[in-house]
């Protein structure tokens, strides 16, 4: 009966080793989806742009562009463990899904174009922020305007 109560610890330590590389793998492996989807997000706004793109990944390029600079997130922040979800599964989700509904050859050169668009951290066509910038201030404008009305 020892036997197989030291047999058993003596391979949960081994089970642990191995666990502990797979964290290392995943937390590799999400290092690069990181960075990846810092590439895939302008990569997808050019190819929004592009007339090879399909009408149905035109749309969810759109949503998708509109929900990655949208400084509201389904699921507030402020949540516990939940408020980080978005940012976790969500956003790479709808990249994901919008990346398999563009052409294989429009997403190679998107993300060939993407790649030189950041210099030093900061963008180098930062006015593409314009419109989304123009929105938020035209709503932050009307809920003021509402709130002004119902005083």
């Amino acid at each position: 009966m020892r036997k197989k109560a030291f047999g058993e610890i003596s391979m949960s330590r081994k089970n642990s080793a191995e666990d502990k590389k797979d964290y290392k793998a995943v937390g590799k492996s999400l290092k690069e989806r990181a960075k990846q989807l810092k590439t895939d997000i302008p990569a997808v706004f050019l190819a929004l742009k592009r007339k090879e793109t399909p009408w149905l990944a035109k749309l969810l390029a759109g949503l998708t562009i509109a929900y990655a600079l949208s400084p509201i997130d389904l699921i507030p922040d402020f949540i516990p463990v939940l408020g980080y979800l978005d940012d976790l599964i969500i956003l790479p989700a709808m990249v994901t899904l919008t990346v398999r509904l563009i052409p294989a050859e429009v997403m190679v050169e998107c993300r060939a174009e993407a790649e030189g668009m950041w210099k030093n951290g900061k963008p180098i066509k930062w006015y593409y922020a314009v419109p989304i910038v123009l929105v938020w201030l035209l709503v932050v404008f009307l809920v003021v305007r509402a709130v002004v009305k119902a005083q």
